[in-house]
């Protein structure tokens, strides 16, 4: 049941993406890039400025782990 919640969600941010870009796909596509991009360098700059007592040895990952 809480899966199919998370893809109705998953559908309405798509829908909402969509509609911000008029429709146009590739748009859409590109401000997502360049979101992904942004925060990827925002990430970076966090990553270096926390310490590994503050965080338990745990540190952010730039790439998205599968699995």
């Amino acid at each position: 049941m809480l899966a199919q919640k998370n893809l109705i969600q998953a559908a309405d941010a798509v829908d909402q993406a969509l509609a911000w870009h008029d429709g146009d796909h590739r748009a859409t596509i590109q401000t997502l890039l360049e979101d992904c991009a942004h925060l990827q360098a925002e990430l970076a700059v966090a990553s270096a400025c926390l310490s590994k007592g503050f965080t338990r040895g745990w540190r952010p990952q730039a790439e998205r782990q599968e699995g």
